[in-house]
């Protein structure tokens, strides 16, 4: 015959750690900003701004998402606590990353502009092609 013996189970009642209320005042500013960036696009898309705003509109969805992943960076990857060198070797390459893109963007358009202006075969077969396809546009449907 088996002897079974009951055993109780113990538990301890939680109890959140005092920074808790740090992580909910990051989670509530991150919402925020989210929000006010989904907005703002919206209001873009659904208005006819000026050039000018639509650009300076950009602009501040740039500078806010830069907020958020500063928030993020800092208390989600812990590295609001490490040390200068720490971010340092993460913050650096980061802006060269960002640097590399913009030079190559840049470099790009150049390339573009000049080939326009220079390589007269290219331009003629661009504009050829771009009246071919302005006639067929504008012919009337038999």
């Amino acid at each position: 015959m088996e002897h079974h013996t009951e055993q109780s189970e113990i538990t301890f009642h939680h109890e959140p750690k005092e920074n808790t209320r740090h992580i909910w005042r990051i989670f509530w500013l991150l919402l925020v900003i989210t929000i006010i960036e989904l907005a703002l696009g919206f209001l873009i898309s659904f208005t006819n701004f000026p050039d000018w705003l639509v650009l300076f509109i950009k602009g501040v969805i740039v500078i806010l998402s830069l907020a958020k992943a500063f928030y993020i960076v800092s208390y989600f990857m812990h590295l609001g606590e490490e040390i200068r060198n720490m971010i340092m070797t993460i913050v650096v390459p980061l802006f060269l990353f960002v640097w590399f893109i913009a030079a190559f963007l840049w470099d790009g358009s150049s390339y573009k502009s000049m080939r326009n202006r220079y390589d007269t075969y290219y331009k003629e077969t661009t504009l050829d092609r771009e009246q071919k396809s302005a006639d067929t546009s504008t012919r009337p449907l038999q």
